[in-house]
């Protein structure tokens, strides 16, 4: 029997994402940054945008410049050469920000084939919802909702006159059961599962894709500086050294997701493999929602 060269055995790189441009919010760090780092490796171009401040508002440190020049970094490295990252700081909550950035890439690059929503926040949170405050209120859903709507309305036209485009709207397992206390962030993210399946059959007819994204309690992977699980926490006051084993409790698997696990279902939303699903939730919890 002819001896199988080794090079045969080793797996293909994977290229799902090559010659595609992927736009990508709050790329700074979480999420973002795992998603974004997934599609540099699987080929595509990235804009990474995120605030790059704090806000007023929020009662934890967000996403800083030097964290999004990390995440363009890392993508970089895993890109290769051929690849090209950008980074442009920009607040979802401004239309202006939003077109500019989208005006970025169609100068460098002249398309935009994937949209990936993951700019959020998760707290002011922790109130009963007679208690929550009308500022607190607008403020998550201006970024939570609002924001990947802008997004949305920036890059419609660019994707329908393309008439190829796959927009991923990062939710929630919040997008899809209440919690208590939350009231504001379920909210938000209920709106964003609604607002993936309207948008969806608006574009369909323009070959343009749009679904959501629902994770469960991904846990705070010091690799991509995540940190939503512990601030979670935190508004339920939970004591941090509980915090993780405090949430694997309600996980069917027994386990937390991994960032990496959500950027693997990103990346096939992303990718052609994915063409015909458009409208649809996709559940990365391990099981939770399921109950």
């Amino acid at each position: 029997m002819r001896a199988v060269p080794a090079a045969d055995l080793a797996p293909a790189a994977d290229r799902r994402l090559a010659g595609k441009v992927a736009i990508i919010t709050g790329a700074a760090r979480g999420i973002g940054r795992a998603c974004a780092v997934a599609f540099a490796r699987s080929g595509a171009d990235l804009l990474l945008l995120d605030i790059g401040h704090d806000l007023s508002g929020v009662p934890y440190p967000l996403g800083t410049s030097s964290q999004l020049e990390h995440t363009a970094q890392l993508c970089r490295e895993a890109g290769g050469p051929a690849s090209t990252v950008l980074s442009v700081q920009a607040d979802v909550r401004d239309l202006d920000a939003v077109q500019r950035a989208v005006e970025v890439a169609l100068d460098r690059f002249g398309r935009i084939d994937v949209v990936l929503n993951n700019a959020g926040i998760a707290a002011p949170s922790g109130k009963a919802v007679h208690d929550i405050e009308a500022d607190e209120w607008d403020l998550m859903l201006d970024v939570d909702v609002s924001g990947a709507w802008r997004m949305i309305r920036a890059v419609g036209k660019v994707m329908s006159h393309q008439r190829c485009g796959s927009i991923i709207n990062v939710a929630s397992t919040a997008g899809l059961v209440g919690y208590r206390n939350f009231a504001g962030y379920v909210t938000a993210k209920h709106a964003l599962v609604g607002l993936s399946k309207a948008a969806a059959l608006d574009l369909a007819p323009f070959k343009v894709r749009v679904n959501a994204l629902c994770p469960g309690s991904v846990r705070d992977d010091p690799a991509v500086e995540g940190r939503m699980l512990g601030e979670i926490a935190r508004s339920l006051d939970v004591p941090v050294d509980e915090h993780e084993q405090t949430f694997v409790t309600a996980q069917p698997m027994n386990a937390l997701i991994e960032p990496d696990d959500v950027a693997g279902a990103a990346l096939w939303l992303a990718s052609d493999e994915s063409r015909q699903v458009t409208g649809s939730v996709v559940s990365v919890d391990g099981g939770f929602t399921s109950r």
